[in-house]
């Protein structure tokens, strides 16, 4: 068993249909059973906390239980804002003559592959970085193409991107002390992005390479806080939702593995939709003995990780008194 009383984030993934909203509710509850204050997000574009909680919720913080709030996250309104916030520092950095080909570029960015991605995943960044304060715990119910893989390269990329906007600065010379703290081979390549960006001295520039170079930094020491919390074990629980069969384990055991490589605490699995003991037919008999199959590889292939394996319920679950249900079946120490 595990517990996930002392995290502060907790990322509940897994592949598509396995009940990972489900799952993160219920752990939602239980946090706030225990004075906890939380905040839970949907990050998967096909949002089901509204459906989960069997009431209405968009892109702002809605109370859905004593001490509870959620919101989904509107990837296209995320993309529109995100596009809006890079057009109005790339126009101020830029000749008046050059606005009509920046709105272009930006236009097509809009519609480019990666773009929603890109939008949601810094607004994770910044959730992380801010929401704390308010509250106790922020839980993420992700989509299943698994969005906190995808943050971890993040970093790395946006490295990449100041590199060549720096690069294409009139004023790369003056930047050259900028990239020594982006790289370890003073900005020759980066190989090292999350080396920690410390306070670059901006006194000598003019006040337009200043702001270009402080814009630069401070998203580069965001992604770098972001990248310390989310290796943290003490403050950072991953929980992986499968059911007993091929193909979740199969995806889970990728997963798991990636997520290992790259130093990421994985607090346990939640094993969902365990048949019942008692049946009374050759067609569930059949069923149990492949399940308890699938049950004993989960076992062998994940014996360094608490798991929890939670029932098969016999209806669907949706509303508070149904996710109470779920929520009274997790591991409580």
């Amino acid at each position: 068993m595990f517990s996930l009383n002392t995290k502060k984030l907790i990322f509940v993934g897994g592949k598509g249909g396995v009940g990972k909203t489900t799952i993160s509710s219920a752990i939602a509850l239980q946090q706030a059973e225990l004075g906890r204050k939380v905040l839970l997000i949907s990050t998967d574009p096909a949002h089901s906390l509204a459906d989960a909680f069997d009431q209405p919720i968009g892109d702002s913080k809605a109370r859905v239980a004593a001490g509870v709030d959620a919101l989904e996250i509107d990837p296209d309104r995320e993309v529109d804002a995100h596009i809006e916030r890079v057009m109005r520092t790339m126009k101020r950095f830029s000749k008046p003559d050059m606005f009509p080909e920046i709105e272009r570029q930006m236009r097509l960015t809009q519609q480019s592959p990666g773009a929603q991605e890109a939008a949601l995943l810094e607004r994770i960044a910044r959730i992380i970085d801010e929401e704390p304060e308010h509250y106790d715990v922020i839980i993420f119910d992700t989509a299943p193409t698994g969005h906190t893989l995808r943050l971890l390269s993040l970093p790395e990329a946006m490295a990449a991107w100041t590199q060549g906007l720096l690069k294409q600065s009139q004023k790369a010379k003056q930047l050259e002390g900028v990239l020594e703290h982006l790289s370890p081979k003073a900005g020759k390549d980066i190989t090292n992005p999350m080396a920690d960006p410390t306070q670059h001295e901006t006194a000598t520039m003019d006040d337009r390479t200043a702001e270009i170079t402080e814009t630069l930094l401070g998203r580069q020491r965001l992604f770098h806080r972001i990248r310390h919390v989310l290796t943290d074990p003490q403050q950072t629980g991953l929980v992986f939702v499968l059911t007993p069969e091929k193909l979740p384990i199969l995806e889970t055991t990728r997963a798991v593995a990636a997520l290992k490589s790259e130093h990421l605490p994985i607090a346990g699995l939640v094993v969902n939709r365990n048949l019942p003991d008692l049946i009374d037919s050759d067609f569930f008999a059949q069923r149990r003995q492949q399940e308890s199959i699938y049950r004993e590889e989960i076992e062998n292939t994940f014996a360094d990780l608490p798991r929890a394996y939670l029932p098969l319920f016999p209806t669907d679950l949706h509303g508070l008194a149904a996710l109470q249900k779920v929520c009274a079946e997790l591991p409580s120490d």
